[in-house]
């Protein structure tokens, strides 16, 4: 019950801290044409089946490339280490902490704020490039030190290049939409929470 609220918590704190600067540059520029939401990507979608199948490909690459990372960083201390062994008791504070904590904090800032400002500015495939690159080193570089230069690099490139095609989906087949990219995201980091919480990797 600790670790659940614990995880409520973080998640509130995660949401505001990665929406702040978005909802500051919202709140000066558009307020009164368009609301957050709708700006940031938080809107319904269109599903076909194209955009089921992709989601579902990105999903699965997301998993096993995160499986890989895991097991690269398998004796690293990383953000699921505390669902370690844990099994099923931690389940519901995983799924909050897949969703409110990581995802959609991240696919926020990410996906909806840089994403959508730097293709305004520059078009989608540069703005898309660059949010998958800062996404990948932010993911990468915090375990720069502990694993050295060569397993960082294949986390980058591995949360890269799923950061680029969760962009590429929400822009090109979503109109805008970060849902897409919240559901690969979150369906991704549950099975993270849960490959700890049962020591599976």
């Amino acid at each position: 019950m600790h670790l659940l609220l614990s995880k409520i918590v973080s998640s509130i704190l995660q949401i505001i801290l990665f929406a702040i600067i978005p909802f500051i540059w919202w709140f000066v520029t558009v307020r009164k044409k368009q609301s957050f939401p709708q700006w940031i990507g938080l809107k319904k979608m269109k599903w076909n089946k194209k955009v089921f199948i992709a989601t579902f490909i990105v999903t699965v690459a997301f998993m096993f490339l995160g499986m890989l990372t895991l097991y690269m960083l398998k004796d690293i201390e990383i953000a699921t280490s505390e669902f370690a062994g844990l099994g099923l008791q931690a389940i519901p504070a995983i799924v909050i902490y897949a969703t409110f904590n990581t995802a959609l904090p991240e696919e926020i800032l990410f996906r909806g704020f840089l994403l959508k400002r730097i293709q305004n500015k520059f078009g989608f495939g540069v703005a898309n490039v660059v949010q998958a690159l800062i996404f990948g080193l932010i993911h990468g570089v915090m375990f720069l030190g502990v694993v050295g230069v060569a397993k960082a690099l294949i986390v980058i490139i591995f949360t890269g290049v799923v950061a680029w095609l969760m962009g590429y989906i929400n822009e090109k087949k979503c109109e805008g939409s970060i849902i897409p990219s919240w559901i690969i995201h979150t369906i991704s980091n549950i099975f993270a929470g849960i490959c700890a919480a049962f020591s599976l990797i």
